[in-house]
């Protein structure tokens, strides 16, 4: 047989609608099929701009913000502690002027002056109506390290404690002048003691 004497005829491609089933089975494959992103180019590694943290760095930041948040706190509380004691030496003080006031204001008012063995003059301003004394020293020298200045009232012969000046400033003393005869002054261990326990660099009559 000669192969160019044929009957067969060449295909012939012809455009048409698909089929539905042929449809199902594009779908079917579909769903079946993973779905892919479409291809993207390789895209360059980001530049690192600023400072690297070294290795293990990382893990201390959370520590460093939690100290300096513990800082800011601790710093909050100091300024409100030195805030508190601002007041309260204000109160102190305008609590004393008001007593030295209401003293002078006083008919029976009466002064003493007196110079301690150190050097500081003390005066001494009492009431017996008001039933108050008050003490102001000046050119007071500062005590040796781990002692204080403490006042005494003497009350029939006995020292009884009077409370304590450190520096230049007026105090009022604990104690009633109207029962006490006189004021000593002495130099005693940190904190105080219940009786003197050196010689005393003032010991004056109560001006009462």
């Amino acid at each position: 047989m000669n192969p160019h004497d044929t009957d067969v005829q060449p295909l012939a491609i012809t455009a048409g609608a698909p089929s539905a089933a042929v449809k199902q089975r594009t779908l079917s494959a579909i769903d079946g099929v993973r779905q892919l992103p479409p291809g993207l180019p390789a895209l360059a590694p980001a530049k690192r701009t600023g400072r690297v943290l070294p290795r293990g760095a990382g893990r201390f930041v959370p520590v460093a913000c939690l100290a300096a948040a513990v800082s800011l706190a601790g710093l909050a509380v100091w300024q409100h502690e030195q805030s508190e004691q601002s007041a309260r030496r204000a109160r102190q003080a305008y609590e004393r002027l008001e007593a030295v006031s209401d003293l002078l204001a006083a008919p029976d008012a009466r002064t003493s002056h007196a110079r301690a063995a150190n050097g500081a003059l003390v005066t001494v301003v009492a009431s017996g109506l008001r039933n108050v004394a008050v003490l102001t020293v000046d050119g007071l020298p500062a005590p040796a390290p781990g002692t204080t200045y403490q006042l005494w009232m003497d009350v029939d012969g006995s020292m009884r404690p009077a409370g304590f000046i450190n520096g230049d400033k007026t105090v009022p003393l604990h104690g009633s002048p109207v029962t006490a005869t006189a004021v000593g002054l002495t130099v005693e261990p940190a904190g105080g003691s219940s009786r003197p326990t050196t010689d005393p660099l003032l010991l004056m009559a109560l001006p009462v």
